[in-house]
């Protein structure tokens, strides 16, 4: 596996969870990192905990402007991006048909699906430029097998999102520019908290860590150029997938 020694990356969703996790992941392996979010004392916070420099700036990932202004910061920050990791996603309580209000399912598409889409709109030019890099989305098995427990909006921003993913990667692959789409089963990350039925602690400790996505990421980032993974499916041992 390459080393990641002197590459740059960004992190959406960099606050809490698998985002948090990635970016101390990629630090200690030698990437200059950089995160986001829109609460600016978590990502405080996951700077604050890393022994290894992290910077952030904060950001809305589903406005267009917002994200164009960070990737200028990012540029003049780290300079060219070579790694970019799509992992900011929300979820909902009321998340039937029955009962989901379309504001609610206008911001998750705009944020789960939309936001990867801003953000691979701003990375592909300079990847493009070097004829290399690396970006990983974050979905989720709602994103290939519909279920009752993502919910009508969470599992449509998910699919859209798989489906830019792996379109992009076909166009991109031509550039040396490589996608991923990773697939989590159930995760232990603050998105539990909006269950409509409370997570018990016995199953928060039976299911995936945000440790172990953070490992699939760097495995797959580590990957020489000539190797591309379009998909990853990762769940909890005690999880069904069929």
């Amino acid at each position: 596996m390459s080393t990641l020694e002197g590459k740059t990356a960004l992190i959406t969703g960099g606050g809490s969870g698998i985002g948090a996790e990635i970016a101390r992941t990629l630090a200690a392996n030698g990437c200059r990192v950089a995160i986001t979010g829109r609460r600016e004392s978590r990502l405080q916070e996951v700077v604050d905990s890393s022994p290894v420099e992290i910077i952030f700036r904060v950001c809305d990932v589903g406005n267009r402007d917002d994200v164009t202004e960070l990737f200028c910061w990012a540029r003049k920050q780290l300079g060219t991006v070579d790694i970019l990791v799509n992992s900011a996603g929300i979820n909902i309580a009321k998340r039937s048909m029955a009962d989901l209000d379309p504001s609610d399912w206008d911001k998750l598409l705009q944020i789960n699906a939309t936001g990867a889409y801003n953000c691979i709109r701003e990375a592909l030019p300079q990847m493009r430029e070097k004829q290399d890099g690396v970006i990983v989305n974050i979905s989720s098995v709602a994103g290939i097998r519909a279920g009752l427990l993502g919910g009508v909006a969470y599992n449509a921003s998910k699919f859209a999102m798989s489906a830019l993913s792996l379109t992009v990667g076909e166009e991109e692959s031509k550039n040396g520019i490589r996608l991923t789409s990773i697939y989590p089963g159930e995760v232990e990350t603050p998105i539990l908290d909006e269950r409509p039925v409370p997570v018990s602690a016995e199953h928060r400790a039976r299911i995936l860590q945000p440790e172990d996505i953070a490992a699939a990421a760097l495995m797959v980032i580590s990957l020489p150029p000539r190797a591309r993974v379009p998909e990853l499916v990762m769940i909890p041992t005690t999880q069904s997938f069929t």
